[in-house]
């Protein structure tokens, strides 16, 4: 079960003037599951996109990235499969990927390079093209502008629980509305993570706006969550603008835009977390918190070392305060010329604080019981501050538990 989290309900998710959602069942891997999406978009829409890391990134964030480059402002479509990643598939994948856009396209009235591919599910194994094809006007009758609730579980693959978020905002007199949708449980890590994101606005941005958005957008959420450390073949976080709604911003300097900004950036957050609270296995959502670094990347190094810790993670799980742990991943993080003497560490649960490392020891009113007491909690921040500088970064991050050795040895049964 995720940690403090539940689907919104479908009038908790504001529909997006310009973007319609449709799903169906295309049998991709599993019968009598919605495994297809459909998103159609206005006419003269912004679409922005960052990706995966990953060397061996799959056929779809190919085509993406290609799209994109093209067509920043003349994208019509998203189609997103589960079951499948279409990954390690070679020229064979790509070409599947390819006649997937362009079946969506013909059914849109729209070219090939207009529509964009996602995939997500078991790497290197063939994408059953026939099957998405078939099932596109299923999702093509279907499609609705409050269609997100449903959206968001047709994307889910190991999900235990679809994952959404929503938010109107007033700014300059004007409504704006922002609604997104996110899938993903394990293999998450920075730089993308096994995960899908899709959030559209109706406000209109200019394309060099949005890409620039959807990149920094992604640094304050997607790429600030940890699951289990693997970076996947297909991450995606897509942005659309579909300009239908009553505010327009064209540079950063425009009235308003602080706050548009700040509503796409609190539902990207929302939805990165989801994913953390909704890891495999996970019991407990964990944020470390590094304050006192250098810079920000420092303090990232050392925030990604922590939560990347199968050890302190496993820690968190049982609820046994080793924090020697957490000590040791801060060592290795590879700060240079690290003062161990001037870090702090604190655990923090339920509005109390525990004051646990100090001046090269354990704290002098440390007490283990209370380190117990914390970590039975199940949101739990562990805050560490390195004694160096101004700079702060945040991680998010959930336990190790038996259950995502279960999930993931049984994952392709």
């Amino acid at each position: 079960m995720p940690v403090n989290y539940a689907t919104p309900s479908p009038e908790a998710l504001f529909p997006v003037a310009g973007v319609k959602l449709g799903v169906a069942e295309a049998n991709i891997r599993k019968a009598g599951r919605k495994d297809l999406t459909l998103i159609e978009i206005a006419p003269n829409a912004a679409v922005a996109g960052v990706f995966t890391q990953n060397s061996f990134c799959a056929a779809p964030v190919k085509v993406c990235i290609d799209h994109l480059s093209r067509n920043p402002d003349g994208i019509r479509a998203l189609v997103i499969n589960t079951g499948n990643a279409n990954a390690g598939t070679g020229e064979e994948g790509l070409q599947a990927a390819l006649k997937s856009c362009a079946a969506a396209g013909e059914l849109l009235g729209a070219p090939l390079d207009a529509v964009l591919p996602f995939s997500t599910g078991v790497v290197q194994e063939p994408l059953p093209i026939d099957r998405l094809i078939a099932g596109l006007p299923t999702a093509l009758a279907n499609l609705s502008e409050d269609n997100w609730f449903a959206a968001a579980h047709a994307i889910m693959t190991t999900d235990t629980v679809a994952k959404a978020a929503s938010k109107k905002v007033i700014t300059a007199g004007k409504t704006m509305t922002v609604t997104g949708i996110s899938k993903g449980a394990g293999m998450i890590r920075p730089n993308m993570a096994t995960m899908l994101g899709f959030i559209a606005t109706d406000a209109a941005i200019s394309p060099p706006l949005l890409a620039s958005l959807v990149k920094e957008a992604a640094d304050q959420s997607f790429n600030c969550i940890t699951v289990d450390g693997d970076t996947s073949t297909n991450d995606s976080f897509v942005i659309i603008a579909s300009g239908k709604g009553a505010l327009s911003f064209v540079s950063e300097e425009e009235s308003g835009w602080a706050e548009a900004k700040a509503a796409i950036f609190a539902v990207a957050l929302e939805l990165a977390q989801a994913i953390v609270r909704d890891g495999e296995g996970a019991t407990k959502f964990i944020t470390v918190a590094v304050e006192g670094g250098v810079s920000q990347e420092e303090c990232r190094k050392v925030a990604y070392a922590v939560a990347h810790s199968p050890l302190v993670k496993t820690a968190f799980f049982a609820s046994d305060p080793n924090l020697g742990r957490i000590l040791v991943a801060i060592g290795y993080a590879g700060v240079d010329d690290l003062a161990v003497e001037g870090v702090k560490v604190w655990l923090e649960a339920a509005g109390e604080s525990a004051l646990v490392y100090d001046r090269g020891c354990r704290a002098a009113l440390y007490r283990e019981e209370d380190g117990c007491r914390l970590m039975r909690e199940a949101e739990i921040t562990a805050r560490i501050h390195l004694g160096r500088g101004n700079a702060a970064a945040k991680v998010y991050t959930c336990d190790l538990s038996h259950d995502y050795v279960s999930i993931n040895a049984n994952y392709r049964s």
